[in-house]
């Protein structure tokens, strides 16, 4: 059988372009539309996507005079999906740092059952002093803390998930016994971080576990994703970037005993799609004029940690940049937009250009035929085992890539024609974790 792409589809309001929202035909309000994001689920659906992702944060980012601000809670989201959609899967994102594991557990539980198996949980840390104001505390917990901590709350979450037996639910009406207490168990977790008695009060889902992704790509990061995850999203601008991160990422999968095929590494790739290259082109310029520079380069400036009177728009970056080393949050996303305004000598103003289409993912523009190529030409390499594909404009950018680039990727024998499974992990190629049977001492799956 042929080695096929995994793809997914990464939802954000009217598209990941920030000025997507001024278009004649956008919705400026879709962030806060349930209807849209079904409909957007169903066109990925139609195009055979294995999933449909969410990001989140506890948090206002930004300036609400930028871009359509505020979003859904993406749990929540995704239930109304569920409903409306039989197939795809449903991934969303939740914090390790500002949330606690039984909670978190019953919340991707529940989605699972209520989806019919078919739910994700993107697993962050959360970055950023503002975040951790929302929640009592003063500043950020330190970088290492936090993915020390987001370790031990997936082993909680595992211990959870596990703590019923598939059979633990009898529903035998002539005895009067709906289930048997011997195969629900209390997990007894003391830790570092977390003291759990448990059991969950939810039987175990039809996934077992739901589908783990992981999006950092910081040292902890990747040893994180190394440990847990099973697919994780990546922001790569370079072919041989990305090659660096698969190659790296497979082996240290490896090295703690895991098959490097049961993680799927898919980097982000904004797709501007027309009929011609230079219709394509004609529509990122389109975009890209509609950006409002001065909006742009203050988060710009909270991302470098600078001042925005530092970064005059038609100068390249300062010299004296903060080192990544004292960068306490996101830190990888530092390290990728300096690395690319330096390699590229770009203004402050195009480098505004070049993330307001992705913020930092890989853009490029062009017909069905070019984005078809560009997808082929990095799986073919090892630099993915799929894409996250972030439409710059939605509905109509993902409509464009489920209707014009997934039959040229059907048609060369790199991607399903049809679901072959029902659940998340059987769109992943996945085996279901077999969970506890006898004892809470036998290992987590």
């Amino acid at each position: 059988m042929s080695r096929h792409l995994h793809l997914n589809a990464f939802l954000m309001s009217t598209g990941h372009h920030e000025a997507s929202w001024r278009l004649p035909e956008s919705n400026p309000v879709a962030n806060t539309d349930v209807a849209h994001y079904q409909n957007l689920a169903r066109i990925a659906e139609r195009g055979k996507f294995d999933s449909v992702f969410f990001a989140d944060s506890p948090q206002l980012i930004g300036d609400i005079g930028r871009r359509p601000a505020g979003a859904l809670e993406p749990t929540v989201l995704l239930t109304a999906i569920a409903a409306a959609t039989s197939r795809i899967g449903l991934i969303a994102t939740a914090s390790t740092t500002y949330n606690d594991p039984y909670n978190l557990a019953r919340r991707f539980a529940s989605v699972d059952h209520v989806s019919g198996g078919r739910a994700g949980w993107n697993v962050v840390t959360t970055a950023g002093p503002d975040a951790a104001k929302n929640f009592n505390l003063a500043d950020q917990p330190a970088h290492a803390e936090r993915y020390d901590r987001a370790a031990e709350f997936l082993e909680v979450a595992y211990k959870l998930w596990d703590s019923w037996e598939d059979d633990a639910t009898l529903a035998d009406k002539e005895s009067g016994v709906w289930g048997d207490n011997a195969k629900v168990q209390p997990i007894e977790h003391v830790g570092r971080h977390f003291q759990v008695h448990g059991a969950l009060n939810l039987p175990r889902s039809p996934q077992g576990h739901p589908l783990i992704v992981q999006a950092g790509s910081s040292e902890d990061g990747k040893g994180l994703a190394a440990r847990y995850a099973e697919a994780v999203f990546t922001a790569q601008q370079t072919l041989e970037d990305a090659q660096a991160f698969y190659a790296d990422l497979k082996a240290r999968t490896a090295a703690l005993g895991r098959d490097p095929s049961t993680l799927k590494i898919l980097p982000g790739i904004v797709p501007v799609i027309g009929d011609t290259e230079a219709e394509a082109l004609r529509l990122e310029r389109e975009l890209d004029d509609l950006i409002k520079p001065e909006y742009a380069r203050q988060q710009l400036a909270k991302t470098l940690r600078v001042k925005p009177e530092d970064l005059p728009l038609d100068q390249q970056l300062p010299a004296d940049l903060p080192d990544e080393d004292e960068i306490e949050g996101a830190k990888s996303r530092y390290t990728l937009i300096v690395t690319l305004a330096r390699r590229e000598k770009l203004t402050v103003r195009q480098l505004i250009g070049r993330l307001g289409g992705g913020r930092g993912h890989r853009t490029f523009s062009g017909t069905p035929e070019q984005v078809a190529d560009a997808i082929q030409e990095w799986f073919d390499a090892d630099a993915a085992d799929g894409f996250n594909i972030m439409p710059a404009v939605l509905p109509s950018g993902l409509e464009a890539f489920a209707d014009h680039v997934v039959p040229i990727l059907q048609a060369r024998d790199l991607f399903r024609t049809d679901y072959t499974g029902t659940t998340l992990r059987d769109h992943y190629g996945l085996a279901r974790p077999t969970g506890r049977t006898k004892s809470l001492q036998e290992a987590v799956s």
